[in-house]
């Protein structure tokens, strides 16, 4: 069932955006106000590596970090591009990519955060061998961690792409289905909830975690070397001013490094930091 983002984003943004300004506007920092970054996070663990940043931001370079938590993938960017928001930090650059092109934003990578490897998870199947043919296989519905997912059944050989390297792959991209796997597109939200009735569902930390999830747990897993690192986003312009480095620095510290690994084990990876290269592991 085609789900494309211009529709996401008009079910999604639309019925958010009002809401998330109005909470904006009631905490944001004043404009141009150098000792205060308004950030959006996705709610759940990422906050708690922003609130950590936060605490660094303060001890070190005197800014103010005030975080407003969001939980969908749109309205983050709505809120940033209206100037509610002077940054947030919770997407990767092909899912960036394909909002300022749908949207005719300008929006731009301030820094790097961490890579959350996307994982395949099953309530049905100890292993992806025993996963019978017919199964249901719910991806996110957001472009490009659905591409993501479909990228990582065809290294698995599970199915065949037109393009095997295509950031922005769909399920009309698929050749060769030999497995008669049936691919439904969910509200990354949902997807934890799904495992229920579907034989596989993937899922990013973002929900995976909170849902008790962990990325060893996974049936297929993305490699640690993908290109899918999240960033801290600003506006063009905006990614040189001293507030935004300073919070790009706190973030990336040891301090919130070691948080991460507390939070996620081996589920976030530093991605300002060298990546090990990894294979991607099914079990």
């Amino acid at each position: 069932m085609p789900f494309t983002l211009s529709r996401s984003l008009r079910l999604t943004g639309a019925a958010l955006a009002l809401t998330g300004a109005a909470l904006l506007s009631a905490c944001g920092g004043s404009e141009g106000d150098d000792q205060t970054v308004r950030v959006g996070t996705i709610a759940g663990p990422e906050t708690e590596l922003m609130q950590e940043a936060k605490r660094i931001a303060q001890e070190q370079y005197g800014l103010e970090v005030e975080i407003t938590e969001f939980n969908d993938y749109v309205s983050p960017n709505v809120a940033l591009a209206n100037g509610n928001l002077d940054a947030n930090a919770y997407q990767h650059q092909p899912y960036l990519d394909s909002m300022n092109s749908d949207r005719g934003w300008d929006l731009v990578a301030a820094g790097k955060t961490f890579l959350y490897p996307i994982g395949a998870y099953s309530k049905k199947y100890d292993a992806i061998d025993s996963i019978p043919d017919g199964t249901t296989i719910a991806l996110p519905n957001d472009p490009s961690n659905e591409a993501r997912s479909l990228l990582i059944l065809a290294r698995n050989n599970l199915i065949e792409l037109k393009d095997a390297s295509d950031p922005l792959a769909t399920p009309d991209d698929i050749t060769a289905n030999p497995h008669n796997f049936r691919i439904v597109e969910l509200d990354a939200a949902q997807l934890p909830r799904s495992l229920s009735d579907v034989g596989l569902a993937f899922i990013n930390n973002t929900f995976a975690e909170p849902a008790g999830l962990k990325l060893d747990d996974a049936l297929l897993r993305e490699s640690p070397d993908s290109p899918y690192v999240n960033l801290i986003v600003v506006q063009q312009g905006d990614q040189d001013k001293p507030a935004i480095r300073h919070l790009v620095k706190a973030f990336q510290s040891p301090a919130v490094a070691d948080k991460a690994r507390e939070l996620f084990g081996s589920g976030a990876i530093a991605g300002w930091q060298t990546d090990e290269a990894s294979s991607e592991q099914a079990r």
